[in-house]
């Protein structure tokens, strides 16, 4: 008694056939033939000089790194407190002058012969004459 597929089934047994050999055909290891049969392959990338990381486990994680023109702020420079409102819009500062006071600034507003140039989300830019100083947002 022989078994006969009905044709319908072909199409789903040459599919199983093909899924069972194909990954196996994709296992053999084979060899370089042709053009570029005789050619060595080149050894992997190494990094050769590590850098060091001491620097990296040593700064703060989420503090910006200072910059020497921010340690080096004139020290009749205002003091900025917060930035409020949506940059570009209605943004305003709010600076500690050299009283002691705090007032809200505008952009082109001065205080104790600063005025304000622009804002940031971190810091204001003042500027007196040529001179142009950026003051961060406290840490913390």
């Amino acid at each position: 008694m022989a078994v006969t597929i009905p044709r319908r089934w072909w199409a789903a047994a040459g599919a199983g056939a093909f899924a069972v050999l194909m990954p196996a055909l994709l296992l053999i290891p084979h060899t370089r033939s042709g053009a570029g049969g005789g050619q060595d392959v080149p050894p992997p990338l190494e990094v050769r000089d590590q850098p060091a990381l001491g620097p990296v486990y040593e700064r703060a994680l989420f503090t910006a790194p200072v910059d020497q023109a921010e340690a080096a702020l004139p020290g009749d420079a205002p003091a900025l407190v917060g930035v409020v409102g949506r940059l570009g819009d209605d943004a305003v500062a709010l600076v500690r002058g050299a009283d002691g006071a705090t007032r809200t600034l505008q952009i082109g507003e001065s205080v104790d012969g600063w005025q304000l140039a622009a804002l940031a989300i971190d810091a204001a830019f003042f500027t007196r004459g040529a001179q142009r100083v950026r003051v961060p947002l406290p840490a913390g």
